[in-house]
């Protein structure tokens, strides 16, 4: 049987299907806006540039909306501190985005590092950034030669105009004008004259904080102090920071003084706050504004600072005193004395027959041993405490003659150095008619040779330095005696207002009234106080 080929029928195609048509994907077009201050000037700029962008990205029928990305009242030194330019960025790496319109390169980046490095890895994934102004396109061969000249110029404008506002600021500071932050500024506020204006509350607390420092509690003894007592933070929060505290303490406004360039900028690009510890003038503005604690009183905390910070070391071990820090638990930690070897006594716990009581070590024999002190002696804190409670009363009962000699330590503090007769306003003066003398002399050399009278520069210049070296002197001992002469009228006040006799240990009491207890033997110690006077004791076992 002879098969036959079956009849095949072709069926055309469907004409649209024959028609080629090329389909064009559409862009994904962002912009990207900024402006770097909040004036309302800028503020309507940047509001056109965000109008201007949405209307020439929807009318383009080759562009899809990609989104508008807008930093307000943000610098462009630093791209970190940008965050709806690195969401754009991000969006970028994400694939979300074809093509960035901006309107010139300082909008965005005045930092030629960042421009260059943000415009090289867009280029990497093939996405172009088109600056208007400068009618670039990055994908372009030439255009990284452009932009990096263009970012340079951008960064030397910022640099520019960052320079004259610094110096602008520090013409204000010379002429006196003070600029305050009342936002961390605890005790004070914005008055309607400009100036601060005291919170009668906090303030309260202010002063609480400087007398509690000067009766010898630590830092943290006054954070747990306002903590207990329920006083609200600097914020409205129940948690005081140590650092906040410190910094009350250490903030010459709280006695009505400003002290302006404490800090400055490194540079306009990483905008890094600096310490000034010598680099830059300072200025003061004495009486500024109306002090919540005396300059007497706060010079005092200045001084405690820089007595508790003596001798501190990294450990115990490499104390010359034996201690690595202050102690504001125990007054004698830096009062009891070994009489051996001169090292401070250290307190210890001991446990003996189940029984737990405090002692007090040679800090020496603590650490090495025998070695270096080898009799120091162990003594019981209770009877230790009798003993010097034994010498207070025994002063209290001589308490005019101990008034007098405190006294008369305060006016040894007081006296004169040996030779010095100028005052703080005869340097002013002096200083003042160099500097006359120097104005004529300018003038008179001017269109001269400077070097025919270099001899006379050099000799003003040489007394001005002199004179502004002794003017710091007398500025630093005058502080120095106006705290000194409180801490000795502090416990001027407690002797005068004390009960004649003193039963009960108080630590504060004896941080007023005692300077040294030397350990003498085993049973006996010499007690120093404040003013020349001393007290041998012997201790005895009151077990």
């Amino acid at each position: 049987m002879t098969g036959t080929t079956p009849k095949v029928i072709v069926i055309p195609p469907k004409p649209e299907l024959t028609r080629s048509k090329a389909v064009k994907r559409q862009l994904r077009v962002a912009a990207y806006c900024r402006v770097s201050t909040d004036d309302e000037e800028q503020l309507t700029s940047y509001e056109a540039q965000q109008t201007y962008y949405t209307d020439k990205i929807m009318t383009n029928p080759q562009w899809t909306m990609a989104g508008i990305f807008a930093d307000e009242g943000i610098l462009g030194t630093s791209a970190s501190k940008r965050p709806a330019f690195l969401r754009m960025i991000r969006q970028c790496r994400q694939g979300k985005i074809d093509l960035v319109l901006v309107k010139s390169i300082s909008r965005f980046a005045r930092n030629t590092v960042d421009c260059l490095n943000y415009i090289r890895a867009l280029r990497a994934m093939r996405i172009a950034v088109i600056f208007e102004k400068e009618n670039i396109n990055t994908l372009e061969s030439d255009s990284e030669i452009l932009i990096t000249m263009m970012g340079a110029f951008a960064q030397a404008e910022s640099e520019s105009m960052s320079g004259n506002i610094i110096w602008g600021k520090r013409q204000a500071m010379k002429e006196g004008k003070v600029i305050i932050q009342y936002k961390h500024f605890y005790g004070y506020e914005k008055g309607e004259d400009g100036k601060p204006r005291i919170i009668p509350e906090q303030a309260e607390v202010v002063r609480q904080i400087y007398k509690s420092f000067l009766a010898g509690r630590s830092v943290r003894m006054i954070k747990h102090e306002l903590e207990a007592q329920g006083v609200p933070a600097t914020q409205g929060g129940k948690t005081w920071s140590e650092s906040v505290i410190r910094s009350i303490l250490k903030n010459e406004k709280y006695c009505g003084d400003a002290l302006m360039q404490k800090t400055f900028t490194q540079d306009c690009i990483t905008k890094k706050q600096i310490r000034n510890v010598g680099q830059l003038p300072m200025y003061l503005k004495q009486n500024n504004h109306e002090g919540i604690v005396s300059r007497d009183t706060f010079y005092a905390v200045k001084a405690e600072f820089a007595r508790r910070n003596a001798g501190r070391a990294p450990s115990q071990k490499l104390a010359p005193t034996g201690r690595s820090c202050y102690s504001a638990k125990y007054a004698l930690t830096e009062r009891l004395v070994c009489g051996e070897c001169g090292t401070l006594y250290r307190r210890c716990v001991w446990t003996k027959r189940g029984e737990k009581f405090a002692v007090w070590r040679c800090a020496s024999r603590v650490d090495y041993g025998a070695k270096y002190c080898h009799s120091s002696p162990t003594l019981r804190e209770d009877s230790l405490q009798a003993a010097i409670l034994a010498a207070v009363n025994d002063a209290m009962s001589q308490r005019e003659v101990l008034v007098e000699r405190i006294a008369g330590a305060m006016r040894a503090e007081l006296v004169s150095l040996p030779g010095e007769c100028l005052r703080l306003t005869d340097i002013e003066r002096r200083l003042d008619g160099l500097n006359q003398e120097f104005q004529v002399l300018f003038k008179q050399t001017s269109g001269v040779d400077y070097m025919s009278r270099a001899k006379d520069f050099k000799r003003i210049s040489d007394e001005m330095s002199a004179l502004k070296e002794k003017r710091a002197l007398l500025l630093e001992r005058q502080n120095s005696d106006s705290a000194v002469n409180r801490r000795i009228q502090d416990a001027v006040d407690i002797l005068n207002s004390g009960s004649p006799e003193i039963t009960e240990w108080d630590e504060s009491m004896i941080r007023q009234l005692v300077d040294t207890v030397t350990v003498l033997s085993a049973n006996k110690i010499r007690v120093y106080f404040r003013g020349g006077m001393e007290s041998e004791q012997v201790l005895k076992d009151i077990r």
